[in-house]
């Protein structure tokens, strides 16, 4: 079957991943043919956008990213005569268009009426939600648990390691100290749950099967996690399936002296929508005027919370931010508008800082809050949004030269 095709009731059905990537290889494909018939394959290549950005997909797909060092990247500047539109009529034949990105690359994305483009995009974002799964990044990134708690079939979806990951950092979220086993020869428990309380702490196993709906939780499972909770003397237990439960094992679970909890699919689109919505709460009040008002105040000359990245293809400009909030692989941050301290007379070239003063409060909104990855390399923190890399400023004036 072809993309788009109906299936037996006559419905068109969406494309599935492998036909998606079929449709983008045969896109690569022509294109490489194209540019070695013109004799500008030369250190050219194709690449995702998770492999070459690694960041977050936006409102319209990429499919691909063709990359080129050399004559490509001229023709598609319009250089050698009538190839560039050339190109863009390869493409248009196909559904796609492009947008050059920087110097060395261009995105190759869904025209608007293509009946792909809403598959491609619901691939991207796919893509990126487990990709969230297996980075320490969801206390920043409320749309891990949103999108679970829109779709909860999508968790059959997940691997059955990723199913682990995600419930341990949906019990993260509700503020626990978690343990996730090693995922094999774990001893019959998948997650430990660490309450802290005045009274003594409160311990909570969790047993986690990512089973087909029809195969259900028999007895005997449940049995051997009560069997563990007895044994490490655990005060509470939770089994978590993406299927269900025999009736025997939900008759068993009801009677055993340490409480458990049989959980399916139900439970963890709640755990979800709560886990999101307490994302969304944090980052609401981490962003009140006052909350940003009293931040500013902290700052001082060279503070590492202020962050730089220079920006611009054919221009240097600079972006100043403030680290809102961080872990050790996300972060929040808030643009800080620039202020020129001096400059050619035009505006075009000169030297600028980050403005801290009431400028930085009057253009909050929602919009200047973005999100970043964290990372840190030979002890340099460094976040990247996507499309820029910032990291510390080092409190000296930046440089700026706007033409073109």
């Amino acid at each position: 079957m072809k993309p788009g095709d109906a299936d037996e009731t006559g419905v068109p059905r969406p494309p599935s991943d492998g036909e998606l990537d079929a449709v983008v290889a045969n896109l690569q494909r022509s294109v490489q043919e194209w540019a070695t018939r013109h004799e500008l394959w030369l250190d050219c290549g194709f690449q995702s956008y998770a492999e070459r950005v690694d960041g977050e997909p936006g409102i319209t797909p990429v499919v691909t990213i063709l990359h080129f060092d050399g004559d490509l990247g001229r023709a598609l500047d319009g250089e050698f005569d009538g190839l560039d539109l050339e190109f863009h009529e390869l493409l248009e034949r196909q559904g796609f268009w492009y947008e050059r990105n920087d110097a060395v690359s261009a995105h190759i994305y869904p025209r608007d009426e293509s009946p792909l483009l809403q598959p491609f995009l619901d691939q991207a974002n796919w893509q990126w939600v487990c990709s969230l799964v297996q980075q320490d990044v969801a206390d920043v990134h409320e749309e891990l648990y949103s999108h679970f708690a829109k779709r909860p079939a999508d968790l059959e979806r997940l691997t059955w390691r990723e199913y682990e990951i995600l419930l341990f950092r949906i019990f993260q979220s509700q503020g626990f100290s978690c343990e996730l086993g090693p995922g094999t020869n774990d001893g019959g428990v998948d997650i430990r749950i660490l309450q802290r309380d005045p009274l003594g702490d409160i311990l909570t196993l969790v047993q986690a099967k990512h089973y087909a709906p029809k195969n259900k939780i028999d007895l005997s499972a449940v049995a051997a996690l009560h069997g563990v909770a007895d044994v490490e003397a655990a005060h509470r237990s939770i089994f978590v399936t993406t299927s269900d439960y025999l009736p025997s094992a939900r008759r068993f679970a009801s009677r055993t002296k340490i409480p458990m909890t049989l959980a399916t699919s139900e439970h963890v689109r709640d755990w979800c929508r709560n886990a999101s919505d307490g994302i969304i709460r944090d980052k609401s009040k981490l962003i009140a005027p006052e909350a940003v008002s009293r931040l500013i105040q902290d700052l001082v000359a060279h503070d590492p919370r202020i962050v730089h990245a220079n920006t611009g293809y054919s221009m240097i400009m600079n972006q100043f931010a403030m680290v809102l909030k961080e872990t050790k692989h996300a972060a929040l941050l808030m643009a800080i508008p620039a202020r020129t301290i001096s400059d050619d007379g035009y505006g075009q070239r000169g030297l600028e800082v980050p403005d801290i003063g009431p400028a930085c409060l009057d253009r909050l909104t929602a919009d200047t809050v973005f999100r970043a990855k964290r990372s840190v390399r030979n002890g340099e923190v460094s976040y990247w949004t996507g499309s820029n890399l910032f990291s510390p400023w080092n409190g000296a004036p930046a440089y700026f030269d706007l033409c073109d």
